[in-house]
């Protein structure tokens, strides 16, 4: 076999091999705890990102996630194939499926939320409030009536021509179901960042990462919100909440809270900082994580919500 044939063939191994997901086993996580799997590890799924964000399970319990500096959205499914799904994604964020299975995009290079159907066909549900640019949607939940609560904080990009706000508060508001509607919902931030809701539709948790403070509200039947409380002394980047009510937030690895707001765990994660979190797999019971360059996995005992 001549030279050029080995280089070749070498080079097709190559791109082959880099396209399979890096499953890389690291130290045991914790002992008797009531939350993670007895035994469980914190797998590496692959490290090939520059900044992971934004994971959102659709109904077969497949997850999407971003890599915002590349401006790729990426899927790891079920069978533990990794793809990329998207390219040009408005510098999608945070993201979120809703009932119909459309993939809900915070894309701040406009400011704007996106609906990306399942054959990628993209429509602008928001593109700017009472005239003025948004400052940079971050994430988003989408309630039991198909209504989107989302935060809007101001973090200066690169990518952006402007340099800075239209609109001075950096809100939470929410878009009514038939999405006709952009109502302000909170105003008292620094900078808020993560958020959540149960499943039930009656409580919503927000991540004021500004003010390193996380507060639970009461969800009214319009929408707004009431009954603001401390829920923990710790802002986030992302959140998601399991079917026991314990809510995980983000930062140096993921730390978990119980529905009374009572630290019950903490995850290390290698890498410096860790951006977001959600429940994979057809039974919810896989903690799938992003951390800067990197996303990992970690068996759980409870179920995702």
């Amino acid at each position: 076999m001549n030279f050029n044939i080995q280089l070749c063939l070498f080079r097709e191994l190559f791109l082959a091999i880099a396209i399979i997901p890096f499953l890389i086993v690291h130290p045991l996580i914790a002992q008797n705890s009531d939350i993670i799997t007895d035994g469980a590890e914190l797998t590496l799924i692959s490290d090939r990102f520059s900044f992971t964000e934004g994971p959102a399970t659709d109904k077969d319990g497949n997850v999407y996630f971003t890599d915002q500096p590349n401006d790729h959205i990426w899927k790891y499914s079920v069978d533990g194939e990794l793809t990329l799904f998207m390219d040009e994604t408005g510098r999608s964020n945070g993201m979120y499926f809703d009932y119909d299975g459309n993939l809900l995009t915070c894309a701040d290079l406009n400011g704007e939320i996106w609906s990306i159907s399942p054959d990628k066909e993209v429509t602008v549900l928001v593109n700017e409030f009472n005239g003025k640019q948004l400052n940079g949607p971050n994430d988003l939940w989408v309630d039991p009536k198909g209504g989107v609560y989302f935060t809007d904080p101001y973090y200066q990009r690169d990518y952006w021509e402007r340099t800075e706000k239209e609109i001075e508060e950096e809100r939470v508001y929410y878009l009514t179901p038939d999405h006709q509607e952009i109502l302000i919902v909170e105003n008292e931030f620094v900078k808020p960042n993560g958020i959540i809701g149960t499943p039930d539709g009656n409580t919503l948790y927000v991540a004021d990462i500004g003010d390193s403070k996380t507060y639970s509200y009461t969800i009214n039947e319009d929408g707004t919100l009431s009954d603001k409380q401390l829920f923990a002394e710790m802002g986030s980047d992302g959140m998601t909440i399991d079917d026991q009510g314990n809510v995980y937030l983000t930062g140096r690895g993921v730390t978990v809270f119980n529905k009374e707001g009572e630290q019950i765990e903490h995850i290390p994660v290698p890498q410096g900082w860790t951006g977001n979190i959600t429940f994979i797999s057809p039974d919810r019971r896989t903690l799938f994580i992003t951390a800067s360059n990197s996303v990992y996995t970690l068996e759980m005992n409870v179920q995702g919500r």
